[in-house]
């Protein structure tokens, strides 16, 4: 097994705030990303969207040596299942802006998952979606979106890493602006770490 650190990649800083003063991480100086570490724990931050979550869970692989790695942040509900609050493991990450070749079909990315959390599919996309006609094409795969999931798992499989992801629900087809996702992420953050700390960290 492994004896690296445990490595969570966050998007952005106001995703991980509660995460780097919940574990006592200290800023790390050296690499191309913005690194937190801790006892047993290191926390990149990748930037937003798919380019900048393979890159960062990459550079991680290679330079951090994890034993394991999580990606941890914000996801929009697609169709109302989930409410704004929400803690949920993915179970698949589906692609729906890139498909194959011969049949049309979306590409699948499925992390490891944990026993005893509720598990949702949710589709990585290139651009954020806050329109209800747009939340609603995408329901029918899938019941969040979010812009980093499926290039993360990606990224780990490629170097062999076991990998797991759980989102907190930020916004539902009722919240249609930026200014929505970020007040909710602010309100709900400390939730999604205290999840986090109580209910996965001791199964890892």
């Amino acid at each position: 097994m492994r004896r690296g650190p445990v490595a969570l990649v966050i998007a952005d800083l106001l995703e991980a705030a509660p995460f780097i003063k919940g574990l006592k991480l200290k800023k790390a100086a050296f690499g191309p990303f913005t690194v937190y570490k801790g006892k047993g724990l290191a926390l990149v931050i990748s930037g937003i969207g798919k380019s900048n979550a393979a890159m960062a869970t990459a550079w991680a692989c290679t330079a951090l040596s994890p034993r394991l790695l999580l990606n941890l942040g914000a996801a929009g509900s697609t169709d109302g299942k989930f409410q704004p609050g929400d803690c949920l493991q993915v179970a698949l990450a589906v692609e729906p802006e890139r498909t194959h070749f011969r049949n049309g079909a979306p590409y699948e990315h499925r992390p490891a998952t944990l026993k005893g959390f509720r598990c949702a599919v949710t589709a990585t996309m290139d651009r954020a979606v806050l329109s209800g006609r747009d939340r609603k094409a995408l329901a029918r795969m899938a019941s969040l979106v979010e812009m980093e999931c499926a290039a993360f798992i990606q990224a780990c499989r490629k170097f062999d890493r076991r990998c797991y992801a759980f989102k907190l629900v930020t916004d539902s087809p009722g919240h249609t602006s930026g200014a929505d996702i970020v007040r909710n992420i602010k309100r709900y953050r400390d939730g999604f770490f205290s999840f986090f700390s109580s209910k996965i960290l001791p199964k890892l």
